[in-house]
């Protein structure tokens, strides 16, 4: 992770690759799922938190890939590649997150819509969406600034994989993850579901989690990176942790 990045031949030109467009087919299809799970659940289509939710969600994942594309689309190929050297902690982690993200549009449309358990006032919902903001900066300022910011943790020998000193990692380590943390109380809120907080709260300690052991990680594996943790303090939260 580095303001250094990978030479390119000047007459060779990076292009998209299967792997880059099976993420993009992935990420879409997620959405997808996610939207018909929601309003399963709820039962009824007029459910308007729901609508704006899955907007949010939507113009994030495509402005990651136009961030990602950008830069070149070496990083969206790298994000969908199946790399054989990716660590199997991690794979469990990233296992057990994918089946709570898709307990969340669950959760919320039942709880929210379709037996009203949670009734929350408008300002409830507004501070959701006033947290969804920087969930969505974060994540996007870590892409413009990371070429190695893959979807597992791995260490990227492959693609001359180095220290990312630019951007929001001059502040924290993971500013990535820094954005799960406020992803966690943002979706509960914005839907209006008190109890859809027990799997976004699960989704915030799985990435808590994620952290430690990929700091732990880059420290003793990547060149140049217990250096950097020794400048930048922070992994997560400035002043926190």
């Amino acid at each position: 992770m580095s303001d250094t990045m990978p030479a390119q031949s000047s007459d060779t030109k990076p292009s998209l690759e299967r792997s880059g467009i099976r993420r993009i087919v992935q990420v879409l299809v997620s959405v997808l799922l996610i939207g018909v799970l929601l309003f399963l659940a709820a039962g009824r289509l007029d459910w308007v938190w729901g609508w704006l939710f899955l907007a949010g969600w939507l113009i994030l994942l495509l402005a990651s890939v136009i961030v990602m594309r950008r830069k070149g689309p070496d990083l969206i190929n790298e994000r969908g590649r199946r790399a054989e050297n990716i660590k199997g902690w991690d794979k469990v982690l990233m296992a057990v997150y994918s089946l709570v993200l898709f307990t969340v549009p669950v959760v919320a449309g039942l709880d929210a819509v379709r037996f009203g358990r949670s009734a929350m006032p408008l300002a409830w919902h507004v501070i959701g969406g006033v947290l969804f903001i920087p969930a969505m900066i974060m994540p996007l300022w870590a892409l413009s600034a990371n070429a190695y910011l893959s979807t597992m943790v791995r260490i990227q020998d492959d693609r001359g994989h180095q220290v990312v000193t630019t951007g929001p990692y001059r502040y924290v380590r993971h500013p990535m993850y820094a954005g799960m943390i406020f992803f966690g109380p943002s979706i509960p809120l914005f839907l209006g579901s008190w109890w859809t907080f027990v799997p976004c709260g699960l989704i915030v300690v799985l990435f808590i989690t994620r952290t430690a052991m990929e700091d732990k990680t880059l420290q003793e594996e990547l060149e140049g990176y217990a250096e950097y943790a020794g400048r930048v303090r922070y992994r997560l939260l400035p002043g926190v942790w």
